[in-house]
């Protein structure tokens, strides 16, 4: 285990603790089809969960910056093992998601925010979100699957494997080296000083066009990955959580391997040419209305996950650059998070009032991708008007 360079212990550990993450709603969906909740719970329960990143952005950004980030990674996973806890001693679902919710939002600044400190120019940078992006999404595919794979076979099992994967995870973040972080960024004006902050982003076209676009990826990915769990039994006539849970990780895939070409394709220079793969990820989740069969299903999925990769990564590495010379890496994160996951708050929410009206998957697909070119064109009007 010392022999992993800092990054690689990063990656590592953000493999685990990510690859948990996504077991979880996959072990929260057979929970839930156990337990005879209402269709519209699994959504709810996402929802849940990204109100935890929304109401503690202002505050998780500053410990970010305040304490050294690799503390703050193992605080992180502390807290969700709590919550895969509570999921075993029967605890709501949508509550003990919460306690998950609650450690990933500490958690994320710090793993992105440290990058800076783990790298030594704009180049490295790059290549590290793409890593992280990279080992981040090979987690949701492989935690998803394993996710339905092990709640058909025992949920009490699948919950102790996630116990144990965090505490792994916790076991090597304590060799990535620490930040001396600063100590005098306090709490007292945290939210005011976060709208402040996040003003400042807004200024800065660079960042502006970023924190726009990431908002919209991840916007279209949760609500694409909810539908994508009622469109498969209605479309594809497929019900096996593991078998659902092996199709939705496809786009991981895809997500993947967008990543690793990015910094072949893009660089923070021209970030810009993001906004061509974000108007092709849409027009391709358009294209699901027309898809009838599986493999091309798979395809479809494989193809948004690429598109995403691209679209995505160049604007992550932008954030962390001017945040790391403006306002500070944690407190840019926290910014992010709280852009993107309001976006996936609307967009889940919107979903699961839909859900629950009974409007019909395909309005919900179509409203989606609308949704993704509607912000895409802003992007591009962006582009337009700094050019």
């Amino acid at each position: 285990m010392p022999r992993l360079s800092p990054l690689r212990a990063l990656f590592t550990a953000q493999f685990l603790s990510a690859f948990v993450d996504n077991m979880i709603l996959f072990i929260i969906l057979a929970i839930i089809r156990r337990d005879g909740y209402p269709d519209f719970y699994l959504s709810f329960v996402q929802t849940i969960f990204l109100a935890s990143y929304i109401m503690l952005s202002p505050w998780v950004g500053r410990l970010a910056d305040r304490k050294p980030k690799a503390e703050v990674l193992i605080i992180g996973n502390i807290v969700k093992t709590a919550g895969v806890l509570l999921l075993f001693v029967g605890f709501d679902p949508a509550l003990s998601y919460a306690a998950v919710g609650l450690g990933a939002v500490i958690y994320s600044p710090a793993k992105y925010g440290i990058l800076p400190f783990l790298t030594r120019n704009g180049d490295e940078l790059l290549r590290a979100n793409a890593g992280l992006e990279s080992y981040t999404i090979l987690a949701i595919l492989a935690g998803s699957v394993a996710g339905g794979f092990l709640s058909d076979l025992s949920i009490t099992l699948a919950l102790g494997t996630c116990a144990l994967l965090y505490a792994s995870s916790i076991g090597i973040n304590i060799i990535i080296p620490k930040d001396a972080g600063n100590r005098s960024i306090g709490y007292n004006r945290a939210i005011s000083e976060f709208f402040a902050d996040t003003a400042v982003l807004l200024r800065n076209p660079q960042s502006h066009y970023s924190l726009i676009g990431t908002g919209s990826f991840w916007m279209a990915s949760a609500v694409l990955r909810m539908i994508i769990f009622a469109w498969v039994p209605l479309t594809l006539g497929i019900t096996s959580g593991t078998a659902i849970s092996m199709i939705i990780a496809v786009t991981g895939v895809g997500i993947a391997v967008g990543a690793l070409v990015t910094p072949y394709l893009i660089s923070i220079r021209n970030y810009q040419r993001t906004v061509w793969f974000g108007l092709a990820m849409g027009l391709a989740i358009l294209g699901f209305l027309k898809i009838t069969s599986l493999p091309v299903a798979v395809a479809g999925l494989l193809i948004v996950g690429a598109l995403g990769g691209i679209y995505i990564v160049p604007m992550n590495a932008c954030l962390q650059q001017v945040g790391h010379h403006t306002i500070g890496a944690g407190k840019t994160i926290a910014v992010q998070n709280f852009m993107e996951n309001t976006f996936m708050f609307l967009g889940v929410g919107l979903y699961t009032l839909a859900t629950k009206a009974g409007v019909a998957t395909n309005v919900c697909l179509g409203a989606t991708a609308c949704f993704l070119l509607f912000l895409v064109s802003y992007m591009f009007w962006l582009v337009t008007k700094k050019a």
